[in-house]
């Protein structure tokens, strides 16, 4: 298999050409990150959001989210220098930021929706009411 068949059938991250699988071993882990086998199992134990699916032989069979994983965690230890803790919390709060980001852009259009709602539910009330005398 030449690495020209790799680049063309998968995706670029940063340098290196990720082949578009649904799984990969270990070892393929380790030459697309350059991070070693026995780091990447630490990590395994350190990092509860990765957690690598392993078949009937025992072997890891890392998904796509666990590799782009992967490579968050070398970023966050090796580039930003981040410890072990800060990465793990880092990690949690970008988990979590997405969402909460995502109801804050939404949340004035919801707001805007909800108080045109409550308009024309009071106005449909005031019609089906009977004026008092």
């Amino acid at each position: 298999m030449s690495g020209g068949g790799a680049a063309q059938g998968g995706v670029e991250q940063g340098r290196v050409a990720i082949p578009d699988k649904l799984y990969y071993r270990i070892g393929e882990v380790e030459a697309i990150t350059g991070v070693p086998a026995y780091v990447l199992r630490y990590w395994e134990s350190e990092f509860r959001l990765l957690r690598p699916k392993k078949n009937p032989a025992g072997q890891r069979l890392y998904r796509r989210r666990d590799l782009d994983l992967v490579i968050r965690i070398k970023t966050l230890l090796y580039d930003e220098r981040l410890t072990l803790e800060g990465a793990k919390k880092r990690l949690v709060a970008e988990s979590r930021g997405p969402a909460q980001l995502d109801l804050g852009v939404r949340g004035s259009a919801l707001e805007a929706a909800l108080r045109r709602m409550r308009d024309q539910l009071r106005a449909l009330r005031d019609r089906l009411t009977p004026p008092k005398i």
